[in-house]
């Protein structure tokens, strides 16, 4: 136990050290305050016992061990030789060459021997990212643009086929990120500003409050009201209006009167209700049911707002204070 109340005793006279700083907000100040606290009666150690105290501060300790962990990073990379650093060269300019030509699963090969003669090279990774993203294995690719990126936190080309690989990926929000770190290294290229502004649309059109815009109807504002859930899941329930979507919406329902996929079909050949828990599934073809309703019958939308704007909301579902 020596040992965990000296390595608390540490951090304990480091936090000290931060409070008396004077560069802490007073928040900070006591926020640290109270985790010194927590220390001290945790381990059952003191600031004062001078008793617990270690040679090093805690910080030089961990500079002390950074630069060990580096030292074994250079030594690992001495270790190869000119000539594998050659070949592993090599092995990359056949993989170019395999990429010029689209033979990306060669490229691939190319660029993985490399990597094995010599794993400590950004650009090896980052090429074969390039490689695999051809292939449509983004999610490959992204571990190679990330691999790239532990080597060297400041190669622009790895960000940027980051952003490549998470755009095909439909993680426009996570492109977007890596895309401007990559022009933050790379201000002036063209190709970076262009992938940004596509995918900084595609991320606007694929918002929830974009899509529920579709065809004039504000379907975010009804589907988080809860007399229009409740609506809808009563209206669910009603044949005729599960026979006016199964026209309008072929794919929804399955011929002979039953949901695709199954039966619970009601006699006269129209659907069987639909389960209440079968809503949210509902609701991603209800965009374009919704669109459609608003061309064909915009009274009916009309009259559906305006209910909703004159229902009171139920105490349940008021915000608490």
């Amino acid at each position: 136990m020596t040992d965990s109340k000296r390595l608390a005793f540490s951090i304990i006279r480091y936090l000290h050290e931060q409070l008396q700083s004077g560069n802490l907000s007073s928040g900070a100040q006591e926020s640290l305050e109270v985790a010194v606290q927590c220390l001290e009666t945790a381990f059952e150690v003191s600031a004062d016992d001078r008793s617990l105290d270690v040679p090093l501060a805690l910080p030089e300790i961990f500079a002390s061990a950074t630069r060990q962990t580096s030292s074994r990073e250079n030594n690992n990379d001495t270790t190869i030789g000119e000539g594998q650093r050659g070949e592993a060269e090599r092995l990359k300019a056949d993989g170019n060459d395999q990429m010029k030509v689209d033979n990306y699963a060669a490229a691939v090969e190319f660029y993985s021997k490399a990597i094995a003669l010599n794993p400590h090279s950004a650009v090896y990774y980052c090429n074969r990212a390039a490689a695999l993203s051809k292939q449509g294995n983004y999610a490959e690719a992204v571990q190679d643009c990330e691999r790239a990126i532990g080597i060297d936190p400041n190669y622009s080309k790895a960000y940027g086929r980051m952003g490549l690989a998470l755009a095909s990926l439909n993680k426009h929000s996570e492109a977007v990120t890596f895309y401007k770190k990559a022009l933050e290294l790379d201000p002036d290229n063209d190709t970076y500003k262009s992938n940004l502004k596509i995918a900084e649309e595609k991320m606007g059109a694929t918002s929830p409050a974009n899509i529920a815009e579709m065809g004039g109807v504000d379907l975010a504002g009804l589907l988080s009201n809860p007399g229009f859930m409740n609506m809808a899941s009563s209206l669910m329930t009603n044949p005729q209006v599960q026979q006016m979507m199964s026209g309008m919406m072929p794919g929804a329902y399955g011929a002979g009167g039953g949901a695709a996929g199954g039966g619970g079909g009601i006699p006269g050949g129209a659907p069987g209700p639909a389960p209440v828990g079968d809503l949210s599934g509902l609701i991603q073809a209800g965009l374009q049911f919704a669109h459609q309703m608003q061309q064909q019958n915009p009274e009916l939308i009309e009259q559906l707002r305006s209910q909703i704007r004159n229902r009171t909301p139920s105490a349940g579902n008021e915000e608490q204070p």
